[in-house]
């Protein structure tokens, strides 16, 4: 079982001078923001609790004033100083569970199943009946009083399927939680976003380190056919006429998937989602607009370049290699 990526090499433009006099290049190891991690929830093992612990390390340290915790059978997660956004990712029991927030001006019911999430206010409570398996982030600012105590994608008349993104394809799945932009969805909140989405062939993107987000995928439901690509190499991609066939080789590491994944994607660092995975994908702060970068048609640039061919040839996307694609 993989919990956790395998930091790439990359190549620079002295290995890439030693390539073509035909000697042979070391690699060099990049170091990357943090790190890709992938952990399986509901392993309790040693394995499974160090590398959730990794991602929690990597995300806190790079988000001050943000904090995560996953619970595996929660019946009530307490009051807080700050806000806390409550990721349900299975009740115990197949049927809704039943939960109550509680404020100081009093209780508001509600139900809660997978893909649901809770909006908890500094100093509100969830009960919650039976229990329910939930990552939670804790986070700096309150949301807007338009953001109601519960939001459910599949049961709320305004939230509907808007195309973009991971998922362009007609007839896609893809609901809005907590937006950016209030043109995206109807609820609103810069600390953090989530939309709830099934991902079958995503562009080949990545958010600056600078000025983007970090991004987590909670795996809901997925098949034998679900994998992840990434890349710490968005520099080198980037530069198409220095790429070499020795780089060309290791640019991208593959993740396997399964439902009770969660996979940290840190700033910088390039993914693309395949296969039909579910997934509640989670940016931290808020997904600002301008910081997807699409590099599938450096990708394809590279394949012409090198003359990279059938199993030799890089991936990308075909709808978004043919222009620069940024949102």
């Amino acid at each position: 079982m993989l919990l956790a990526s395998v930091t790439l090499s990359s190549c620079t433009a002295g290995e890439a001078e030693a390539e073509a006099d035909g000697s042979d290049p070391e690699p060099v190891a990049t170091q990357p923001r943090a790190e890709v991690v992938r952990a399986h929830l509901f392993d309790d093992d040693g394995d499974g609790e160090a590398a959730f612990a990794r991602v929690k390390e990597h995300f806190e340290a790079g988000n001050p004033g943000y904090a995560m915790e996953f619970l595996a059978a929660a019946t009530e997660i307490a009051a807080d100083a700050s806000s806390r956004i409550v990721f349900v990712q299975t009740p115990i029991e197949e049927a809704p569970a039943a939960a109550e927030i509680h404020t100081a001006s009093g209780t508001t019911g509600t139900e809660l199943h997978v893909g649901d999430i809770a909006v908890l206010r500094p100093g509100e409570r969830l009960t919650v009946e039976p229990a329910v398996a939930a990552l939670v982030f804790d986070v700096p600012d309150a949301p807007d009083e338009n953001v109601p105590a519960a939001i459910r994608p599949d049961w709320d008349p305004d939230i509907t399927d808007v195309l973009g993104g991971c998922a362009t394809e007609t007839g896609a799945y893809r609901r809005i939680l907590l937006t950016w932009l209030k043109d995206n969805g109807p609820y609103t909140f810069h600390g953090l976003n989530a939309h709830r989405v099934r991902i079958t062939d995503s562009f080949t993107h990545y958010h600056p380190a600078d000025t983007g987000f970090d991004e987590f995928y909670l795996v809901q439901m997925s098949n034998d056919e679900d994998r992840i690509l990434t890349s710490y190499h968005a520099a080198a991609i980037e530069s198409p006429e220095t790429m070499t066939p020795k780089l060309a080789e290791q640019l991208f590491d593959v993740h396997e998937v399964r439902a009770g994944d969660l996979i940290y994607l840190p700033r910088g660092v390039i993914h693309r989602g395949l296969g039909g995975v579910l997934a509640q994908v989670i940016t931290v702060p808020g997904f600002r607009p301008g910081t997807e970068i699409g590099v599938d048609h450096h990708l394809l640039a590279i394949n012409e370049r090198l003359g990279l061919e059938g199993e030799d040839a890089l991936p990308y996307n075909v709808e978004a290699s043919t222009e620069a694609v940024v949102r």
